[in-house]
């Protein structure tokens, strides 16, 4: 396996993060990272309403994901591999597509703040999914926080994500088109992932498998 100590998991809501997150631990050996979503007592009511409590629960994301991130880094990142199903800078993506100017200039002075705290991933693996996919996978888990979400908040996010990656170039990257794969059910895609995860991996790296699963 190829030097990736620390290795970020990102995508949309309903995009795997959290099962990809899971079984690459299990299968590199490495400590898993989860984000504290249901945590957030925000949530509920953002998707009722989300115009009223977008701030408060991104501010809450924010600060909730730096103490984790602190956390991480004052225990043993550098001593064993990390895998989190999550990267610092996914709140940006989020806080650009749910506030409004006002409340976002304010979010980034934060923001900025508490970044530079957090270092770098080694990799992060974005899993780029269409909003179609995206929404039937989110019905499919069944959240109840998550029954109002409607497909015009998870293509505003998708574009958001899209737009964020196609620009990023702090870290390597590798984007996995999902569309047509089960990375957590199907061994085989799973497999075929790791054996791209043994090679060098630099700047941005595009993979769209040809799975049917």
């Amino acid at each position: 396996m190829a030097e990736l100590n620390y290795i970020n998991i990102e995508g949309p809501i309903g995009a795997g993060k959290t099962g990809l997150a899971k079984v690459l631990a299990e299968k590199m050996d490495a400590r898993l990272i989860l984000e504290e979503t249901e945590e957030n007592p925000f949530l509920p009511d953002f998707y009722k309403d989300k115009r009223r409590f977008a701030f408060q629960t991104q501010l809450f994301f924010l600060l909730s994901r730096h103490r984790q991130q602190q956390q991480l880094f004052a225990t043993d990142l550098f001593h064993r591999k990390v895998i989190s199903d999550y990267c610092f800078d996914k709140d940006r993506i989020f806080a650009s597509v749910t506030l409004n100017q006002r409340e976002l200039l304010l979010y980034e002075k934060v923001a900025s703040v508490l970044q530079k705290d957090i270092p770098n991933p080694d990799l992060i693996i974005y899993l780029q999914t269409s909003s179609e996919v995206l929404l039937r996978r989110i019905k499919q888990q069944g959240r109840l926080y998550e029954k109002n979400i409607d497909l015009e908040y998870i293509q505003a996010l998708n574009e958001a994500y899209n737009y964020y990656f196609f620009h990023y170039t702090k870290t390597p990257l590798l984007v996995v088109n999902t569309d047509r794969i089960d990375l957590v059910r199907n061994e085989k895609d799973l497999e075929n992932l790791l054996n791209l995860l043994e090679t060098p991996l630099f700047g941005t790296k595009y993979y769209v498998p040809l799975g049917e699963s």
